[in-house]
Protein backbone atom coordinates (compact mmCIF):
# COMPACT_ATOMS: atom_id res chain seq x y z
CA UNK A 1 0.00 0.00 0.00
CA UNK A 2 1.61 3.33 -1.09
CA UNK A 3 2.25 5.34 1.96
CA UNK A 4 4.30 8.92 2.48
CA UNK A 5 6.91 6.67 2.59
CA UNK A 6 6.45 3.77 -0.08
CA UNK A 7 6.72 5.37 -3.87
CA UNK A 8 5.18 3.13 -6.23
CA UNK A 9 7.54 3.38 -8.72
CA UNK A 10 10.83 1.72 -6.85
CA UNK A 11 11.11 -2.00 -7.19
CA UNK A 12 13.68 -4.12 -6.82
CA UNK A 13 15.01 -6.12 -9.64
CA UNK A 14 16.25 -8.85 -8.03
CA UNK A 15 15.60 -12.26 -10.18
CA UNK A 16 14.44 -10.83 -13.18
CA UNK A 17 15.47 -12.64 -16.48
CA UNK A 18 14.87 -11.73 -20.15
CA UNK A 19 11.14 -10.55 -21.25
CA UNK A 20 12.29 -9.63 -25.21
CA UNK A 21 10.19 -12.49 -25.99
CA UNK A 22 7.69 -12.24 -23.40
CA UNK A 23 3.97 -11.32 -24.40
CA UNK A 24 1.86 -8.31 -21.80
CA UNK A 25 -1.71 -7.89 -22.16
CA UNK A 26 -2.85 -4.80 -20.85
CA UNK A 27 -6.46 -4.26 -20.07
CA UNK A 28 -7.25 -0.55 -18.93
CA UNK A 29 -10.33 0.92 -17.88
CA UNK A 30 -11.74 3.90 -19.77
CA UNK A 31 -13.19 5.07 -16.30
CA UNK A 32 -11.31 7.77 -14.68
CA UNK A 33 -9.13 8.25 -17.70
CA UNK A 34 -7.19 11.28 -16.78
CA UNK A 35 -5.77 9.01 -14.08
CA UNK A 36 -5.65 5.57 -16.16
CA UNK A 37 -4.28 6.85 -18.85
CA UNK A 38 -1.40 8.03 -16.58
CA UNK A 39 -0.92 4.18 -15.29
CA UNK A 40 -0.58 2.74 -18.64
CA UNK A 41 2.39 5.05 -19.59
CA UNK A 42 3.67 4.08 -16.43
CA UNK A 43 3.14 0.13 -17.32
CA UNK A 44 4.16 0.81 -20.83
CA UNK A 45 7.61 2.56 -19.91
CA UNK A 46 8.41 0.05 -17.13
CA UNK A 47 7.99 -3.18 -19.84
CA UNK A 48 9.94 -1.23 -22.29
CA UNK A 49 12.70 -0.21 -19.57
CA UNK A 50 12.72 -4.10 -18.37
CA UNK A 51 13.73 -5.10 -22.35
CA UNK A 52 9.92 -5.89 -23.54
CA UNK A 53 9.84 -5.75 -27.08
CA UNK A 54 6.85 -2.94 -28.09
CA UNK A 55 5.48 -5.06 -30.58
CA UNK A 56 4.62 -7.52 -27.35
CA UNK A 57 2.70 -5.22 -25.15
CA UNK A 58 -1.30 -5.67 -26.24
CA UNK A 59 -3.59 -2.82 -24.84
CA UNK A 60 -7.04 -3.49 -24.55
CA UNK A 61 -9.58 -1.09 -23.01
CA UNK A 62 -12.76 -1.97 -20.92
CA UNK A 63 -15.71 0.94 -20.15
CA UNK A 64 -14.99 0.62 -16.63
CA UNK A 65 -12.71 -1.00 -13.38
CA UNK A 66 -16.03 -4.10 -13.22
CA UNK A 67 -15.14 -4.88 -16.32
CA UNK A 68 -11.04 -5.32 -15.87
CA UNK A 69 -12.12 -9.02 -14.64
CA UNK A 70 -13.65 -10.43 -17.97
CA UNK A 71 -11.64 -8.21 -20.42
CA UNK A 72 -8.68 -9.89 -18.19
CA UNK A 73 -9.90 -13.12 -18.98
CA UNK A 74 -10.27 -12.58 -22.54
CA UNK A 75 -6.47 -12.14 -22.54
CA UNK A 76 -5.81 -14.59 -20.20
CA UNK A 77 -7.30 -17.13 -22.28
CA UNK A 78 -5.03 -16.47 -25.25
CA UNK A 79 -2.33 -18.94 -25.11
CA UNK A 80 0.21 -16.54 -26.60
CA UNK A 81 0.08 -14.16 -23.75
CA UNK A 82 2.39 -14.50 -20.86
CA UNK A 83 0.93 -12.02 -18.11
CA UNK A 84 -1.82 -9.52 -18.14
CA UNK A 85 -1.82 -6.29 -16.04
CA UNK A 86 -5.20 -4.75 -15.07
CA UNK A 87 -5.31 -0.61 -14.30
CA UNK A 88 -7.96 0.87 -13.38
CA UNK A 89 -9.04 4.12 -10.88
CA UNK A 90 -11.85 3.18 -8.59
CA UNK A 91 -12.52 6.69 -6.30
CA UNK A 92 -15.05 6.29 -3.33
CA UNK A 93 -18.15 8.11 -3.90
CA UNK A 94 -21.04 9.01 -1.36
CA UNK A 95 -22.58 5.80 -1.71
CA UNK A 96 -21.45 2.21 -1.06
CA UNK A 97 -20.91 1.30 -5.13
CA UNK A 98 -17.04 1.65 -4.31
CA UNK A 99 -17.07 -1.25 -1.78
CA UNK A 100 -19.03 -3.86 -4.34
CA UNK A 101 -16.80 -2.70 -7.75
CA UNK A 102 -13.49 -2.66 -5.72
CA UNK A 103 -14.19 -6.41 -3.96
CA UNK A 104 -15.59 -7.51 -7.08
CA UNK A 105 -12.99 -6.65 -9.05
CA UNK A 106 -10.80 -8.19 -6.48
CA UNK A 107 -12.05 -11.01 -6.70
CA UNK A 108 -12.52 -11.54 -10.48
CA UNK A 109 -9.08 -10.73 -11.28
CA UNK A 110 -7.79 -13.38 -8.68
CA UNK A 111 -10.03 -16.35 -9.98
CA UNK A 112 -8.73 -15.11 -13.63
CA UNK A 113 -5.29 -15.81 -12.69
CA UNK A 114 -5.70 -18.55 -11.11
CA UNK A 115 -7.68 -20.33 -13.96
CA UNK A 116 -5.33 -19.09 -16.46
CA UNK A 117 -2.00 -20.03 -14.60
CA UNK A 118 -0.32 -16.54 -15.02
CA UNK A 119 0.28 -13.34 -13.55
CA UNK A 120 -2.87 -11.24 -13.53
CA UNK A 121 -2.23 -8.31 -12.00
CA UNK A 122 -4.69 -5.65 -9.69
CA UNK A 123 -2.91 -2.96 -10.95
CA UNK A 124 -6.02 -0.47 -9.82
CA UNK A 125 -6.36 2.57 -7.40
CA UNK A 126 -8.36 2.28 -4.68
CA UNK A 127 -8.37 5.54 -3.83
CA UNK A 128 -10.78 8.45 -1.14
CA UNK A 129 -10.46 11.34 -3.73
CA UNK A 130 -9.10 12.53 -7.16
CA UNK A 131 -5.87 13.89 -5.48
CA UNK A 132 -4.85 10.50 -3.76
CA UNK A 133 -5.49 8.95 -7.36
CA UNK A 134 -3.16 11.80 -9.37
CA UNK A 135 -0.37 11.42 -6.09
CA UNK A 136 -0.81 7.42 -7.34
CA UNK A 137 -0.49 7.75 -10.84
CA UNK A 138 2.81 9.90 -11.28
CA UNK A 139 2.67 12.31 -8.09
CA UNK A 140 4.33 12.26 -4.84
CA UNK A 141 4.24 8.70 -4.53
CA UNK A 142 5.06 7.10 -7.82
CA UNK A 143 3.09 5.59 -10.47
CA UNK A 144 0.66 2.06 -9.81
CA UNK A 145 1.47 1.54 -13.20
CA UNK A 146 5.01 1.16 -12.72
CA UNK A 147 4.34 -1.32 -9.77
CA UNK A 148 1.86 -3.40 -11.80
CA UNK A 149 4.23 -4.30 -14.65
CA UNK A 150 6.69 -5.16 -12.05
CA UNK A 151 4.78 -7.34 -10.86
CA UNK A 152 3.94 -8.48 -13.63
CA UNK A 153 7.55 -9.34 -14.53
CA UNK A 154 8.60 -11.03 -11.37
CA UNK A 155 5.79 -12.98 -10.93
CA UNK A 156 6.92 -14.75 -15.07
CA UNK A 157 10.14 -15.64 -13.30
CA UNK A 158 8.86 -16.66 -9.92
Amino acid sequence: MASAQKNLSDYSRQNVGNIANKRFAIVVAEWNEKITDLLLKGAIHTLLQEGAREENIFVKLVPGSFELSLGAQWMAQDSRIDAVICLGCIIKGETPHFDFIAQALAQGITQVGLKYNKPVVFGVLTTLDEAQAQARAGGEHGNKGDEAAATAIKMLFF
